[in-house]
């Protein structure tokens, strides 16, 4: 089992969201370095975020909000580079450590809001469409985790966040842009999450007590654990 430096063993919201999906398949992952197949990994979400957290940066350093989600949501901003900057390190990000159960939590900010004293995660979403009605559902445990994670690190929440779905509206080639070049517009929906950091500690400690116990049953609803158990039973 992975541990850090310190010898505790690290998770984040993804790997607690491939807990939820299937016991057996994070417990693979996590204990015998055993993934799940996957296809090519899409470069234009994490070239979508890039460009958004610079996008947003411009803002921040005039502070205002962005036109699209002004009066669309609360507060302002964190004018904080320094926390902000940490927070969105992948391998960095916000983290709290539980000394009890030998283990640590941590996640990345896209971005985050402040109302009054109080701190709001932000989360940009790339999608190739309008987001559905319960299109924020499958992000619950990942907002759970960040109001936790600054709740834990000293910061007051009002335990919600946001997300921010944006996906392709129009391609806009007119107006004297240079040749070869194009303009691409996008919708741009805020959508306000309540959050439960209670829920995201419930989540953390069982995703440990499995790790740290024997390999879980095949999940009767993971496709993964039944295209392997048709693998192995192939003739």
């Amino acid at each position: 089992m992975p541990k850090d430096r310190n010898g505790r063993t690290v998770l984040s919201p993804s790997t607690l969201n491939l807990f939820l999906d299937c016991p057996k398949c994070f417990w693979l992952e996590k204990n015998r370095g055993i993934h799940r197949p996957s296809g090519a990994f899409p470069s234009l979400p994490s070239g979508m975020d890039s460009v958004l957290k610079k996008y947003f940066d411009k803002f921040r350093a005039a502070g205002t909000l962005p036109p699209e989600i002004s009066g669309k949501v609360e507060g302002k901003l964190l004018d904080d580079p320094k926390f902000l900057r940490e927070w969105r390190i992948n391998m960095k990000g916000i983290r709290w450590a539980d000394a009890d159960l030998e283990a640590e939590l941590m996640g990345a900010l896209d971005d985050c809001l402040v109302v009054d004293d109080y701190y709001v995660p932000v989360d940009y979403k790339t999608r190739g469409w309008a987001a559905k009605e319960d299109s924020h559902t499958y992000y619950q445990n990942q907002l759970n985790c960040y109001t936790f994670l600054l709740e834990k690190n000293g910061f007051k929440t009002k335990n919600f966040a946001y997300l921010l779905f944006y996906s392709p509206a129009e391609a806009l080639s007119e107006g004297g842009l240079p040749p070869g070049k194009a303009k691409f517009l996008f919708n741009v929906e805020p959508r306000r999450v309540e959050t439960d950091p209670a829920e995201a500690y419930k989540v953390f400690k069982a995703a440990l007590k499995t790790l740290r116990g024997s390999q879980p049953a095949v999940h009767s609803t993971c496709q993964f654990c039944s295209w392997g158990n048709d693998f192995l039973n192939f003739e």
